[in-house]
């Protein structure tokens, strides 16, 4: 797209619900539920009541409210200008970057 210094961020948040429903209603909201034209028919009252009955066995916490977590991914670049910096020349660096960072260095293999 012809962005120049282009970075890429993840925040993780975790919500709590009262129950399935509620988080189906968020993520209504959110706009992240089925979006496709020809979705079928919809499920009976009776399957989306068992469904969150295993769901809230499954993940409910103990005082009965169950947690959802949503992944926020934040991506920013800017038009090149002449004043950006620029990258320095393969090879040129001081110190390894895992060095830097304290951990042990892998390859593409591992």
């Amino acid at each position: 797209a012809g962005f120049a210094l282009p970075v890429a961020d993840v925040d993780r948040l975790t919500v709590r619900y009262p129950d399935l429903f509620a988080l189906i209603r968020d993520l209504r909201a959110m706009g992240e539920t089925n979006v496709l034209a020809g979705n079928g028919r919809p499920l009976t009252r009776g399957i989306v009541a068992r469904a969150a009955q295993l769901y809230a066995d499954k993940f409910g916490e103990p005082d009965g409210r169950i947690p959802a977590t949503f992944e926020i991914v934040h991506l920013a670049g800017w038009a090149p200008h002449e004043s950006q910096q620029k990258p320095l020349p393969r090879g040129s660096a001081k110190m390894r970057l895992a060095d830097a960072l304290g951990v042990k260095e892998q390859t593409g293999e591992e």
